[in-house]
């Protein structure tokens, strides 16, 4: 396949286009809080291309967390553009696939960065809990949302800037790994992607704390949303291996001409490599079946895996069935500091 090398405006690298513009429709694979940026920008860049080269152009877009959006390109969602948050992600699409060259960041001004954020605390209405600094997240009764360090690119700036203040404050790497310890001991749920701890945060009030991009606590103050229509497809298609999503792309116009939902079931997907069993409680077994997933009743789980009885590691059951039991699935983390990669 021909691939062209083209320059991503407001983006943070270059991606090997498929003759995107001959097709009139091209894909940025985005991470999570960048959706009502692109949503405004596209429509700029639309006019520029119309007026420069005399085309109609479409863009699609694709957001999630950015380890994973990486991950996703690297196993061939056809990707025109990357903008991710981490320089990292973009390095591993150029190491892994070969799309982009290794050099990527020398193709554009300032490192091909175009822009920065920063980290901020998102508080209840009143902040009930008193919390003004790194300090008071690590305190006793505190819930802290914050996306997960594997699969985010926002999460990693998180978890180092977490680590850096921690650092400074108490002189060194240990004190750095204690404070990181009792934070995420306060972490209740590790979500993908930015986006995805903004829904747990707001939707599901889960946490008194959320940890986050800027401009995704301006979002939380001026609106929230899901898209509607990705929901509709995700209940069509469900949650499928890479190869079956990608050939369900190929054969059907509404997933070829929704990219973004596509690439959010790839990622909602286990690839087949374990089963995933879903109890929330408020959704009927029939929908969760119809995606692929094992449903559950929310009562019975419970009582057959009581998390007040069991112990984080190996358990085994009353009726012999063993279990491997995390009770906080973000305790520990900071040992990953250097285990982002897969």
């Amino acid at each position: 396949m021909n691939k062209l090398f083209k320059p991503a405006l407001l983006a943070l690298a270059l991606l090997a286009s498929h003759n995107a513009f001959a097709d009139r429709t091209i894909l940025n694979v985005s991470y999570d809080p960048t959706r009502e940026l692109y949503k405004e920008y596209n429509q700029l860049f639309i006019k520029h291309w119309q007026d420069t080269k005399h085309e109609e152009v479409n863009v699609q877009q694709s957001h999630g967390g950015g380890g994973k959006q990486a991950r996703a390109v690297i196993d061939g969602l056809e990707a025109d553009v990357v903008t991710l948050a981490v320089p990292y992600d973009v390095d591993q699409i150029a190491e892994k696939s070969g799309v982009i060259p290794k050099d990527w960041a020398t193709k554009l001004p300032n490192n091909s960065i175009p822009y920065n954020s920063t980290i901020v605390f998102l508080v209840r209405k009143g902040n009930p809990k008193g919390i003004k600094d790194w300090d008071d997240l690590i305190k006793s009764g505190v819930a802290v949302i914050t996306p997960n360090p594997k699969t985010s690119g926002g999460a990693r700036y998180n978890y180092l800037a977490a680590w850096h203040y921690a650092e400074k404050k108490f002189g060194g790497e240990a004190g750095a790994k204690d404070f990181l310890t009792k934070l995420f001991k306060n972490v209740p749920v590790l979500d993908s992607g930015a986006r995805g701890a903004t829904t747990t945060f707001v939707e599901r009030e889960l946490g008194d704390v959320l940890i986050t991009w800027e401009n995704e606590a301006h979002l939380v103050l001026k609106e929230f949303g899901e898209d509607k229509e990705i929901d509709l497809l995700i209940r069509k298609y469900g949650y499928l291996t890479t190869p079956e999503i990608l050939e369900l792309v190929e054969k059907n116009d509404d997933l070829k001409n929704n990219l973004a939902a596509a690439a959010h079931l790839i990622h909602g997907s286990s690839e087949n490599r374990f089963k995933i069993t879903y109890c929330p409680g408020h959704i009927t077994k029939e929908e969760i079946e119809n995606v692929n997933f094992n449903y559950a009743s929310l009562d019975r789980m419970i009582k057959k895996y009581n998390p007040e009885k069991l112990k984080d590691g190996f358990n085994t059951l009353p009726d012999g069935e063993e279990i491997f039991y995390i009770s906080n699935p973000g305790l520990g983390l900071w040992s990953y500091k250097n285990r982002f990669t897969e």
